[in-house]
């Protein structure tokens, strides 16, 4: 599905799992594995192979890619496959499957948005990289805007209930997508843990999309708002660096303010970056350690869901 990092490609399958459902009882499904077989000629000899790509045998074995050969032969030193060109020419169909597969996921993210109105919910998009703070900002919020607004969470991890867990445990009903080898989310993912979820209407939906700033970037999940965070702890170039997420975001949070004075971190740089590649960006300093600058968080939420 992405062609940047090959993310759907055949692999784990996408689990919708609620906190304290049985992993191990759900059922595993497998995905088709990609093969395809030629044949071709070796000092004279004609022999087939099968080239096996990606996924995994019955007993849950992965599957490398290799050679099946069925007829015997000697491989010469410096031999080429005379089929190296016949894989090259099928790059040419590359860009169509992006933008198909691009296509499908706007319909579906037009699907959820169209859900999303028609219940007032306001569906907020958080994305970073890992470890900057996103599911003990959702945490904190949950704690302090308990019966002032209706939160429901919405996990993306690759495996795991670790987050899944703290959220229900801070106590907001939660949702944990497992995208296997998937680095994103994608708006067919956020409507099959919607039907799951089934938020309240009016509720304030914070979807936690995996951390990563690259391919997310692509993918409309139907949110109404994309939010950037990031931590004073990886450096001020993160927007000159993965410039399209700070673009196809309305809010960056720069969060854990409180190492500043133990950290070689130029804020006003960072605040400069941010808005040379969205001048338009509304930009939040807080920790959510201390709690300091929680209070602007708060208010715009407040806004946008007096917006709707």
């Amino acid at each position: 599905m992405c062609d940047t990092c090959g993310c759907g490609l055949p692999g784990e399958q996408v689990r919708i799992l609620k906190p304290g459902e049985d992993q191990d009882t759900l059922p595993h499904i497998h995905l088709h594995t990609l093969t395809h077989e030629h044949s071709h000629t070796h000092s004279g000899q004609e022999h087939s192979h099968v080239h096996v790509h990606g996924g995994r045998d019955d007993n849950e074995h992965p599957l490398s890619a290799g050679h099946d050969h069925h007829t015997g032969h000697s491989h010469d030193q410096d031999h080429l496959h005379s089929h190296v060109q016949d894989h090259l020419s099928e790059g040419s169909r590359i860009i169509k499957v992006e933008q198909d597969a691009l296509g499908r996921n706007q319909l579906l993210a037009e699907r959820n948005r169209g859900y999303f109105d028609a219940l007032q919910i306001l569906a907020l998009n958080l994305v970073s990289s890992p470890g900057s703070g996103k599911t003990s900002l959702i945490e904190r919020t949950i704690r302090e805007m308990k019966g002032r607004l209706s939160l429901c969470i919405i996990e993306g991890d690759q495996q795991t209930m670790n987050d899944a867990g703290r959220i229900h445990a801070a106590g907001a009903p939660v949702v944990q997508v497992n995208t296997g080898q998937g680095c994103h989310l994608d708006a067919d993912m956020v409507g099959r843990a919607l039907k799951v979820l089934d938020p309240p209407s009016d509720a304030l939906l914070i979807i936690e999309n995996v951390g990563n700033l690259v391919c997310p970037a692509l993918f409309d999940l139907g949110e109404s708002k994309r939010v950037v965070i990031m931590s004073v702890t990886e450096g001020e170039d993160k927007p000159v660096k993965y410039p399209y997420m700070f673009k196809s975001s309305g809010l960056c949070i720069i969060n854990k303010t409180d190492l500043l004075p133990y950290l070689d971190y130029d804020l006003g740089k960072a605040l400069e970056y941010v808005r040379m590649v969205n001048p338009d960006m509304k930009i939040i300093e807080l920790s959510v350690r201390t709690g300091e600058g929680m209070e602007l968080w708060y208010d715009w939420l407040r806004q946008e869901k007096a917006g709707l």
